[in-house]
């Protein structure tokens, strides 16, 4: 189990991490969101060492993380930590020899998720021959030669096509279901809701939401309803608690408190309707809602999510 707990750090003044407390359990990919300059790469840093707090604890099944912790951990920077120049499969190797493995454990690695990225026909190439997804596949072997018990990725999604995108997520499932505990940073927060259980928000360096996704959507005291009607949606939008979130060509989305009726929702469209969906909010949607009560309530002013 990691665990932050009231990690504080400042630079020139400027508070990057104000008593960020968070967890991330083995077995279990964990979200890590938040708007840009929130705090989560001095977080992730603060892990691996590279960045000293200025007060706080950071802890592996409670302990304090050293140096011979760390090199158990396997961490993707956002920022490539590899060499341009040099070629896939020995800078791989090299990277595995760092992480403790021998010359011959670190070769038989290599070679394996050389062959699980689909890059074996690019071991031989330079770095910078490979297109921005292969490198990113690349980075990624790297952070996993050794078997880490404790993934961190910062922002793994960042500039993957569809198809990437898709095998990406299927790999960090399959290192989860392995026992790692992930931990990832994303802006697409669609990804994160379907493929996390565990989701950390945090804004302003302070942690504003964490738990089990599906809990916290459960708990959620608003409820929101997809519609699409081929008739008037007046009389739909006129009953008490109903407000607006989106409409669009005979399309509403609709927030209504979560002891709503949904009968009593559909008996307003009456024939007319064509689909309906009755659901909790959206990890984007609860997001937003936890960082705008938390900067009204440091800032009663504050009234505007972040887009």
């Amino acid at each position: 189990m990691l665990e932050l707990h009231r990690v504080s750090k400042r630079y020139d003044g400027v508070k990057a991490l104000d008593t960020c407390t968070l967890r991330a359990a083995p077995g279990r990919l964990t979200g890590f969101v938040g708007p840009n300059g929130a705090g989560k790469t001095t977080a992730m840093r603060v892990i691996f060492g590279l960045v000293s707090p200025d007060g706080g604890e950071t802890l592996w099944n409670g302990r304090a993380i050293d140096l011979s912790t760390r090199r158990r951990f396997g961490y993707m920077p956002e920022e490539r930590g590899l060499y341009p120049r040099m070629r896939v499969r020995d800078q791989l190797v090299f990277f595995g020899r760092l992480s403790g493995l021998t010359s011959a454990l670190a070769a038989r690695a290599t070679d394996r998720w050389l062959d699980a990225l689909e890059l074996t026909d690019r071991a031989a190439a330079r770095l910078d021959d490979l297109s921005h997804g292969n490198q990113q596949r690349v980075q990624l072997a790297a952070a996993l030669l050794h078997e880490p018990e404790l993934v961190v990725l910062d922002e793994p999604f960042s500039g993957l096509d569809p198809f990437a995108m898709d095998s990406m997520s299927t790999l960090l499932a399959q290192v989860a279901q392995s026992g790692a505990a992930v931990l990832f940073s994303s802006h697409q927060l669609d990804v994160v809701q379907h493929l996390c259980e565990d989701v950390v928000v945090i804004d302003s360096g302070h942690v504003v939401l964490e738990g089990r996704l599906d809990e916290i959507r459960d708990a959620a005291l608003d409820r929101y309803v997809d519609v699409t009607a081929r008739g008037d949606l007046g009389p739909l939008l006129a009953l008490d608690g109903v407000t607006v979130v989106a409409r669009d060509n005979g399309h509403v989305r609709l927030r209504v408190p979560r002891d709503t009726e949904p009968g009593t929702m559909l008996r307003a469209v009456g024939r007319d309707v064509v689909r309906v969906s009755y659901e909790p909010p959206t990890l984007s949607e609860l997001f937003r809602t936890a960082v705008t009560e938390a900067r009204e309530s440091a800032d009663p002013e504050v009234s505007d999510a972040p887009t």
